[in-house]
């Protein structure tokens, strides 16, 4: 809405100057854009794909008071342990109940993950949440802080471009969340390509999108942290820690 207001002033200031003529419509086409704004940044899939590229980051949709957007949670394993799990990225305690579920389930999932069950024994866990001047809350990044986890336990890396939102409980059931909506269309404009959604939810898909909101990205409805794990993560596996 910022830029569109930009490109609205600019227009009417060169209206103003003569150098356009004021008629019943005017096109602005994509080079003009460029020419009022500057150079295009870093588009949305560069910086997903970017920032996925190693094991243990995970894409997860957030909702806000203006609107969805795009949520990055990170898992790092550290070598020491004693502190056990680390927690950072302003968040809220709802947010923080939910990185101990996400850790809880892991841990008593050890050996269906493939994992060592001492894991934690030399080892802290970190989990972060980028963008730490703005403050988060809520448990619907559950189900990403999960696959964070088992991502970076594992080595394998998230696929690219999926996205995902769900209440996570330590039996593995995925709950749905709010804000279906403003994440679906969050996720369409950050070009992700597949979205993995609770499927209790489904019902506000169909009540609150149309298909050509959804474009071509594809919407996946899972009701266990298991198929979380099977649709989200890459099936190679790059190292064992």
């Amino acid at each position: 809405e910022r830029e569109i207001g930009t490109i609205c002033r600019k227009v009417a200031r060169r209206i103003a100057e003569q150098r356009l003529v004021a008629g019943s419509g005017l096109a602005v086409t994509p080079e003009m854009v460029e020419e009022m704004l500057g150079p295009p940044r870093l588009r949305p899939e560069d910086q997903v794909l970017e920032r996925t590229r190693t094991p243990g980051v995970a894409v997860g949709l957030a909702w806000t008071p203006t609107g969805g957007d795009v949520l990055f949670v990170e898992a790092s394993m550290l070598r020491g342990g004693g502190k056990g799990l680390i927690m950072t990225g302003q968040i809220g305690p709802v947010m923080q109940e939910s990185m101990q579920a996400a850790l809880s389930w892991v841990r008593a999932n050890t050996e269906a993950l493939g994992l060592d069950a001492e894991f934690l024994k030399n080892n802290d866990i970190h989990l972060h949440v980028p963008a730490g001047a703005i403050p988060k809350d809520g448990p619907s990044a559950g189900v990403t802080m999960v696959t964070a986890l088992v991502s970076r336990l594992t080595g394998r890396r998230v696929r690219p471009l999926v996205a995902m939102t769900g209440e996570i409980t330590l039996s593995g059931m995925v709950l749905p969340v709010g804000g279906i909506k403003e994440k679906v269309l969050a996720a369409r404009a950050a070009s992700i390509a597949e979205v993995l959604l609770p499927a209790e939810n489904e019902v506000n898909v169909k009540e609150d999108l149309k298909a050509e909101q959804l474009g071509e990205m594809k919407l996946r409805y899972v009701r266990g942290i298991d198929e979380v794990i099977e649709a989200a993560l890459e099936g190679k596996l790059i190292a064992n820690s």
